[in-house]
């Protein structure tokens, strides 16, 4: 015991004599090696052992990237310290914008060469623990790994000694020992990692593991990536690619078990592994009699957090979930729904029916974290589970007052996505927002503006929603730089509102942030600002916003329109009311199926009726063509009235007195006075439609208000249920929307309501026509 003692304290002076004799060193070449104002790396690494060893506290910096992740993973909070090295939250780029499934877009060595999972969200307002289900049994305890378990018997002392023995061994090292040496060095405080790993010998002690990898036992290079995991290695640091590679040739030596640990360590490491997951996926699809349900919950959370399972796999795992569902716990069906989330993977709808049926028998029991995740399911889904919705218009008031932001988002994200409005629920968020909304990143607030706007949620239900969700937008203006999608759709969330914040329209439909937003192609925000445009256009007519320029406006104007041709202008109940409006006014002239308003992304039906109510032709030319002009400010059109002219139309003859040079005769224009029957009893009779000609005026009004049409405008819409609150007769946002611009623009909306005219479509034409004269030429309710 005592040549132990002595051989520690020779160690000691030795390592502390070498460090300082290199500290000596440095410091006397320390001025001539400092970059942007900071010593290089190398001289505060070859500084730092000699003075931890009397103070370590001193020199210790904490690692954002990674060491908030091990605090996230163990109770799902981040060190507050964080907020002050990053300023904005870490968000994915995962737009909401106004496309959806019912309108005509739908709306998923360095570091740089791994391409690596998105990483687990480290917003402190998020308490919940994904990682909780894991310990719901006991069962999970071999397949996982559990880092609020991790041992602290070493220090920072012990740990350099460990690798003085490094240098002392070199090329003698075995697996064994280098499997014991990285399982001590990873029970020491997780403050201290970050000095192991700068340290040269431990680098030293990586490169000899790899040269002996092939003889690692299984459990040895189990134990060796937890070591990794406890040390927070980086998820791009190159030794991993040989660990991988090394998994990926014994993976057919490991049982399910050692499959899924290694997985879930990958996980933890936060390291893409497509290739590995590839093994455990066909091995999955070997032995799928003998999984059991952890088996399944964990194979599931692994999916999800690797964002994808493969198609062949989808039907088994469905039929697992089905034969277990009974056993699974509240937490487990929370997990379940999350990954098959984030996988993106779609179940049948009788599955779907049978996960959300049960997550329903023990919501009681549920955290407020797994009753996001079903809500989350749904809403990819798309699977209307009435009574899961009435239960969450019991359980949402109930907890909102405890719930985070982010929770909160997606419950009401999900009863948008799903058109289900309940004002119990719409009020307990909107209350309980402005308390927790520094917790919100601009994501979130975008999501809830478009949310509480497509649901029709007025600003006078709750005055405080509104204004302090627009309030973060404009705090967290700098996130837009790499989120663009997220401005665009909290202002379409705001317009649904009739909420038009100018200075942040005016950011959005910046020359700078359109080109910005143009180039994320994928998801298609040129939309998104074109309708924007078309609502300032309308709803700000005086306003200075910045306007989309014309060749971006035809440009996504010839998109929709070619989309639309091919889908909305298709469907049986528009041609049928085409096809009858045809019939009941006179033929194809009078009835129009076109895009009015381009920039509301559906097509209506359009028809002109003179003060007789009697069908006028629709020209080729609509009122689009005034939306693509750079202003609402015509050219002069018309006819200039002439002596020549007047002459003709009463059949007399021209004043006599010519001018002397016939070349520089002017026309004199003359004021008509607009009359309803012939003014002369010989020559042309001055109709309406001749008189509306001739006098047409220079400038066009958009608002109606302003003078009366002769010929009124009609735009006839075929709507279907999706354009309505679930069961209701309450607009959605966009459509709403739709209706208001169409008002401003002058058409009188003539609307086809899916319960009236769907049932039509197996009726008699007679009925058919009856019903289309009666909403034409009557603003009274017609009956079926």
């Amino acid at each position: 015991m005592s040549a132990n003692v002595l051989l520690h304290n020779v160690a000691k002076r030795r390592l502390c004599a070498h460090v300082q004799r290199i500290s000596l060193f440095k410091t006397l070449r320390l001025s001539s090696h400092v970059d942007n104002g900071e010593q290089k790396r190398e001289e505060s690494e070859s500084t730092l052992l000699c003075t931890l060893l009397c103070k370590r506290s001193s020199y210790y910096q904490t690692r954002m990237s990674r060491s908030s992740h091990f605090s996230y993973l163990k109770t799902g909070k981040k060190n507050p310290s964080s907020l002050h090295s990053n300023p904005t939250f870490c968000q994915q780029c995962n737009s909401y914008s106004i496309s959806s499934r019912n309108t005509l877009s739908n709306i998923s060595g360095s570091e740089s060469s791994q391409e690596a999972l998105p990483t687990p969200n480290t917003n402190p307002s998020v308490s919940a623990d994904p990682r909780t289900f894991q310990r719901c049994r006991p069962d999970y305890s071999n397949m996982t790994h559990d880092i609020s378990q991790r041992s602290c018997t070493s220090n920072l002392n012990e740990a350099l000694l460990i690798l003085n023995k490094v240098t002392v061994l070199k090329n003698n090292m075995g697996a064994s020992d280098i499997s014991s040496f990285l399982h001590k060095l990873s029970q020491i405080p997780i403050k201290d990692t970050a000095v192991v790993r700068r340290d040269p010998r431990f680098s030293m002690l990586l490169q000899y593991s790899v040269a002996i990898i092939h003889t690692f036992t299984l459990q040895q290079l189990l134990d060796i990536l937890k070591a990794f995991v406890n040390l927070d290695l980086p998820r791009s640091h190159s030794i991993l690619g040989s660990y991988e590679a090394e998994f990926c040739e014994q993976a057919s030596e490991m049982n399910l078990h050692q499959l899924l640990l290694a997985a879930d360590l990958w996980r933890c490491l936060v390291r893409n592994v497509p290739k590995y997951l590839k093994k455990l996926h066909d091995n999955v699809s070997q032995n799928l009699n003998q999984i059991s349900p952890p088996e399944l919950v964990q194979l599931i959370y692994i999916i999800g957090e690797s964002r994808g399972c493969p198609e062949t796999l989808v039907k088994s795992i469905e039929s697992l979930l089905m034969r277990h569902l009974n056993e699974l716990k509240p937490e487990e069906l929370g997990v379940v729904c999350l990954g098959l989330f984030k996988a993106q993977t779609s179940l049948s709808e009788r599955a779907v029916q049978r996960l959300v049926d049960r997550s329903l028998v023990v919501v009681q029991d549920m955290s407020d974290f797994g009753i996001a995740n079903v809500m989350k399911y749904l809403r990819f889904s798309y699977l209307d589970h009435l009574p899961w919705l009435e239960a969450m218009g019991v359980e949402v008031p109930r907890r909102a007052p405890q719930m985070e932001a982010q929770g909160l988002m997606h419950i009401i994200l999900g009863f948008s996505a799903l058109h289900y409005r309940d004002d119990h629920v719409l009020l307990a968020v909107a209350k309980q927002l402005p308390n927790v909304i520094n917790q919100c990143r601009s994501k979130d607030a975008a999501k809830m503006l478009w949310a509480y706007g497509s649901l029709g949620f007025l600003p006078s239900q709750c005055p405080d929603l509104y204004p302090s969700l627009t309030a973060l937008l404009r705090e967290r203006q700098s996130e837009f730089q790499r989120f663009p999608e997220h401005l665009l759709t909290g202002l379409l969330g705001l317009a649904f509102a009739g909420l038009f914040p100018e200075d942040l329209l005016s950011l959005a439909l910046s020359e700078e942030f359109v080109d910005r937003a143009c180039k994320y192609q994928e998801l298609e925000l040129n939309r998104d600002l074109f309708t924007l445009d078309g609502t300032v256009r309308l709803e700000l007519p005086e306003s200075t916003i910045p306007r989309l320029n014309l060749a971006v406006r035809e440009e996504v104007t010839k998109q929709l329109w070619d989309f639309a041709q091919s889908e909305i202008c298709q469907k049986l109940e528009v041609l049928e009311a085409e096809s009858m409006l045809q019939k009941l006014l006179g033929g194809e002239m009078f009835v129009r199926k076109h895009m009015i308003l381009p920039h509301l992304r559906s097509v209506d039906l359009e028809v002109h009726l003179d003060q007789n109510d009697q069908p006028v032709p629709v020209s080729s030319g609509s009122f689009q063509q005034e939306l693509t002009s750079q202003n609402w400010e015509q050219k002069p059109s018309g006819v200039t009235i002439t002596d020549d002219l007047l002459a003709q139309l009463t059949n007399t003859q021209k004043t006599q007195l010519e001018p002397f040079n016939k070349s520089l005769q002017q026309p004199v224009p003359l004021r008509v006075e607009p009359v309803r029957e012939s003014v002369f009893s010989v020559g042309i009779d001055l109709t309406d439609d001749l008189l509306m000609l001739l006098t047409k005026s220079s400038k066009h009004s958009p608002h109606p208000k302003d003078s009366k049409p002769s010929v009124k405008r009609l735009a006839v819409q075929v709507t279907n249920r999706n354009h309505y609150c679930y069961r209701t007769k309450q607009l959605l946002g966009l459509h709403a929307l739709k209706r208001r611009h169409l008002t401003l623009a002058g058409y009188r909306v003539v609307e086809l309501p899916h319960w009236e005219w769907f049932p039509l479509l197996r009726r008699s034409q007679a009925e058919k026509l009856a019903y289309l004269h009666c909403k034409i030429f009557s603003y009274r309710d017609c009956k079926i």
